[in-house]
Parts: structure tokens; sequence; C-alpha cells
């Protein structure tokens, strides 16, 4: 016998979760398709080139690496966004741009597992390739505000800043440094603290005066964006092209009346190396342990590895198990919902199955029982799988009907009034 264990970092799904994560992504689908955005698909396997080197270091260590059948160097793809940079360049000629986009699929990283953390898991990406302006940067950030307020997750931030900043300031200020180092380290900041972060820094070289200029950058004010922008641009002598961008991106909110969500944050630098602009991560604030559920930023060089032509690019990821985790922590109802039938239809002499079809046509999901065993097993079946009502009669076109969570039984009822109860 061969044991049926799953890999570290791996994981089956039990319909009554899957039911719930694919209920999840068809909600977030919509809210894509409302804005405009597109469905594509990718391989999840491409050639170690197209991968290696547009993440960072730690990416590429974590990286699914190995020979394929014909020995070429593959790997399984460690986020969406090189991929589609490299899908833009390959069908150039057959897009529109700006082209907005949406992939939900797998990714896998070989990074240590832990709670809400996998080595493979789902990623909702959505993208604008083509358009490098405040409006764009600001239509991703509303649209993962649109997505947030329409789970009704409660309260959040989206903490937001500009990579261009940090280089602006070590660049005034002298401090003798690769910034990539210095993002990477920064980027750690909630993971291993200020003092972890230091001792970064010191690792590379940098002086005890550098490290504490770097420190008061990263530790400005969060509580009014503007106040914070006209900080920035104190501390940098103007307001430079990275503060009039994140200006106009207030504007924008604020005209759509959702600035008292976003918060702008000096120590927002994401870890991949491919971001070079605007970047932004999310929190809930009644659950920041679970960490960031949606984040992103402002990639302008990434399409150039692959085509002559450089696209600017700007996006974000949804991360669905930490936000079905959040969904099941606030008990919401979008993760209550375990079922795809509304109805299940008993096996007995008094039902024939051709009332599954009069029922389907009237809009209803019915799940028919095809065992064997009697009505105590099947009402059982519809409890297990979180059917609400089961039909176990119709003569003359009216219905015995069982309310499965209260035992309560409908007799009498037409076919219309069963689907009234149901709505």
């Amino acid at each position: 016998m061969i044991e049926p264990k799953v890999l570290k970092g791996f994981r089956d799904s039990l319909p009554s979760q899957e039911i719930v994560r694919q209920n999840l992504i068809s909600k977030i689908q919509d809210i894509f398709r409302s804005f405009g955005f597109v469905p594509i698909d990718t391989p999840c396997i491409e050639y170690s080139e197209v991968l290696l080197g547009k993440g960072g270091g730690e990416t590429d260590k974590q990286m699914f690496r190995f020979n394929d059948n014909g020995n070429r160097d593959v790997s399984l793809r460690f986020d969406l966004t090189v991929p589609l940079a490299r899908f833009v360049s390959a069908n150039y000629n057959s897009l529109r741009f700006p082209f907005k986009r949406y992939h939900i699929a797998k990714v896998w990283r070989g990074e240590k597992p832990q709670k809400g953390r996998y080595r493979e898991f789902l990623q909702c990406d959505f993208d604008i390739i083509g358009a490098d302006n405040a409006q764009s940067d600001f239509e991703i950030l509303l649209l993962i505000h649109t997505c947030l307020k329409t789970m009704n997750i409660g309260d959040f931030r989206v903490l937001v800043s500009h990579r261009g900043l940090l280089n602006r300031y070590l660049e005034k200020n002298g401090i003798p440094s690769s910034v990539d180092e210095v993002l990477r380290a920064i980027d750690k900041l909630g993971k291993i603290g200020l003092d972890g972060v230091c001792a970064i820094l010191s690792e590379t070289g940098m002086s005890e005066k550098d490290i504490e200029s770097v420190k008061s950058f990263i530790a400005l004010p969060k509580e009014d964006f503007s106040q914070t922008l006209d900080l920035l641009s104190d501390m940098l002598g103007a307001d430079c092209d990275e503060i009039v961008r994140l200006r106009e991106i207030l504007t924008l909110m604020k005209s759509c009346g959702i600035e008292k969500d976003f918060v702008l944050d000096t120590s927002i630098t994401r870890g991949l190396d491919y971001y070079t602009g605007i970047v932004y991560e999310t929190i809930l604030l009644k659950m920041p342990q679970i960490g960031s559920i949606c984040s992103g930023g402002r990639y302008n060089n990434l399409t150039g590895l692959y085509h002559r032509d450089s696209l600017p690019g700007v996006g974000s990821c949804i991360g669905l198990d930490r936000l079905l985790a959040a969904l099941e922590e606030t008990d919401s109802p979008i993760v209550r919902d375990s079922s795809y039938a509304d109805v299940l239809l008993l096996k007995s002499s008094d039902v024939d199955i051709s009332l599954a079809s009069l029922l389907r046509k009237e809009g209803l999901k019915v799940d028919c029982y095809c065992g064997d065993k009697g009505a105590g097993a099947q009402y059982a079946y519809a409890e297990a799988n979180h059917i609400p009502y089961a039909v176990s009669s119709c003569r003359d076109g009216k219905l015995t009907v069982k309310e499965i969570a209260t035992r309560k039984v409908f007799d009498g009822l037409t076919i219309k009034e069963l689907v009234e109860k149901l709505s």
C-alpha cells in the first residue's frame, strides 16, 4: 500500500473548502470584469532564463527548477507578473494598449511553510500594461479598494509609497549604498523589526550615522497622506517627480471619497527587484497578524528584458489564501456558503427524476441522490453537503419539502412556492 501523503507545503482542498474558494474567485472576477480587465493564461512552467534574476536573489533560491525530459532548464513560475512580461512581449502584435488583464492561477515558491503560507498557492493578479500616469496607478488602487469593500471584510488600510523616494533620499544625503540592498532590508521590517533591519544594513557596510538617517526616513509620521508628502518635500528640498505623482494620486482618491483608507508609509518597499515606482501593501486593522492580503506596484522595465519596446506596467495581487483566512476569522457569509445545490431530490417511489429538470428550468440547482440507502442516510447526505432543502415527494404537482437546518417539513408546496422560499 502506498501512503496517501502530500508533500510538505502542499495540500488537498475538500469540496466545502473549494466551493468557498471558487465562490470568492467568482466575486473577484466579476469586479475585475466590471473595470474592463480581461483574462489570460500562461504555462505554469517557463524556461528558467525567463524567470531567473527578475525577483531578486532570494526568489531565485525559492524557485522549483529542474531539467525536463528534453534536458531543458525549466522552472515553475514563482509569480504571475514575470510571465505576464514574457506574454506581452511574445504577443505584442496581437494586443491593444493599454492592456488590462487579470490572471488567477497557481504559483510555486520553495519557501518555509507557515500558517496561511504554502509552497503552492493561488494568486489573483490584475495589471495595466502600456500606461505610465497617475490614472493607471490609481485605477489599480481603486480596484483593490473595491474588492475589499465588496468582501465586507472590515476596516483596512492600503499602505502606499514610491521606490524612487528612497533612491532620491540616499543620493541627497550622500549615503553610499546599493539601493536594492536597502530596499530588500526595509521590506523585512514587519518580520524582523527595526533592529533586524539595522543589523542587515550594518552588514552591507553602512555607517551608524547613515543607518540612523535611513531610520528617520522610514519612520515618517503616517497619520495624514498630504502632511507626509509635505514632510518628504522638505526632506528632499522640493517636490520631485515621485512626490508629484503621489499628489496626483491623492487628488484622485479624494475625488472618489476613499482617501481615508490610504496611508503614505515610507517603510513600504516590496521585496521584488522589478518594482520601479509606486508600491503598496494592504493590512486589515483588526487582523494585522495575517499580513498583507493585497500588494503590488509599478514596474516599468520588465518587458524590456524580452522585447525592444519596454512597456510600463502597474499591477497588484490579491493573496487568496490570506483573504480566505480573514473571511473565516470574521465569519463572513462568503465562507458559510459551501454548497452549490439548493435542493436534494430524494430517491423514493414518490419522486420522478424528471422533477429535477423542472426545478432546474426554474433556476434551482438540484442534486439527485443516486445511492441505495434509505431516507435517513439521504437526509444525512443533504446535511453533510450543506444542501438546505430536500424534496421527498411529488404528487399532482405538489411537493413535500424538508428544511434540513430546522427539520421543518412543508407539505403541498408548488414549484413556484419552493423557488420563492429559496430566494
